[in-house]
């Protein structure tokens, strides 16, 4: 395990992320084959083209161009070979493309739910966790993705698995890790203003570890700011501020208490009503300076604990 590791380290900085499953391994060593093929290629056409400028090139003023016919067999192999190639790569790549579309019935079934600019995880016993998909080693996972507002895209480098997750319809992927650890999960779609900053966590640990959590309340023995807290890193953090300085959304800082002008000038007070409101239903008043329709709805998403623990933890930000 330490040598796999310390291989995959040096790889990661010099060629291609760790590969984290079997298919990731598979689409390296097409990545190689093409890599390497079209080196030789270029090395033979290029260097084909400066040893040829040079014994053929003009010696002198008096120098005719010698008349060279063509040679039948020379023209079906530059043809034929690259055509060879050309199947090759293709009966390979498609043999990959159909593994990663064939998805295994024993498979544990993760739902994911994108918006701008959080991933959340939804599994069959109604457990959810925003940020950190958590998944058992050596087990088939197959997610099955949706978008609540814009095109998003589901991309974890080390298992070279990609979809792109879709409002309005499911998409699906699935993977199978090999290695314990924490992975990067990204959306390669650009969707706003804060597009960069969605990301996720995915963390393979043992199937004991996963049973353990999985029957287990995430909240268990945390004050409600400190649930609050937590929802905020995973959920919040990428639109709000702690202090009272805007990002895409007002800062958290001082605001429960403060009296807010909306959008037509009526003025409101940011009390437990208000904020529970634009968790739920955040077009309902917009704020004037900001635009509406930027922030999506959680309704469906949050428990009551999860809300309850929002609301305390932003009254404890001054």
């Amino acid at each position: 395990m330490m040598w796999w590791l310390l291989m995959q380290s040096a790889q990661a900085n010099t060629f291609m992320p760790p590969a984290a499953t079997d298919i990731a391994e598979r689409v390296n060593s097409l990545y190689g084959f093409l890599l390497w093929a079209s080196f030789i290629s270029c090395v033979l056409v290029i260097g084909g083209f400066i040893y040829f400028a040079f014994k053929y090139k003009r010696r002198s003023e008096n120098d005719k161009t010698a008349y060279i016919s063509h040679n039948n067999f020379l023209e079906f192999l530059w043809s034929f070979v690259p055509f060879l190639i050309f199947m090759a790569v293709f009966v390979w790549g498609w043999a990959i493309y159909s593994q990663m579309r064939t998805f295994p019935e024993d498979a544990l079934e993760v739902h994911v739910q994108a918006q701008k600019w959080s991933w959340s995880f939804e599994y069959k016993n109604g457990r959810k966790s925003s940020g950190e998909l958590l998944i058992p080693v050596n087990t088939p996972i197959k997610l099955v993705m949706t978008s609540s507002d814009v095109l998003h895209s589901f991309y974890v480098p080390a298992f070279r698995a990609k979809q792109d997750v879709v409002p309005g319809r499911y998409t699906a992927l699935w993977f199978k890790p090999k290695y314990k650890g924490e992975y990067q999960i990204f959306c390669t779609e650009y969707c706003g203003e804060q597009h960069s900053g969605m990301l996720a966590k995915l963390k393979v640990v043992s199937r004991e570890e996963f049973d353990d959590w999985l029957a287990n309340d995430p909240y268990k023995g945390l004050a409600m700011e400190e649930v609050g807290q937590k929802i905020y890193t995973a959920r919040c953090a990428i639109c709000h501020h702690t202090n009272d300085q805007k990002l895409v959304g007002p800062g958290f800082g001082g605001l429960f208490g403060r009296e807010e002008t909306l959008q037509g000038g009526e003025k409101v007070m940011v009390d437990e009503n208000y904020l529970r409101e634009s968790i739920m239903n955040p077009n309902a008043k917009i704020v004037a300076g900001y635009p509406s329709g930027q922030m999506p709805t959680f309704a469906g998403q949050l428990s009551e604990q999860e809300i309850t623990g929002v609301i305390e933890y932003i009254k404890t930000l001054k």
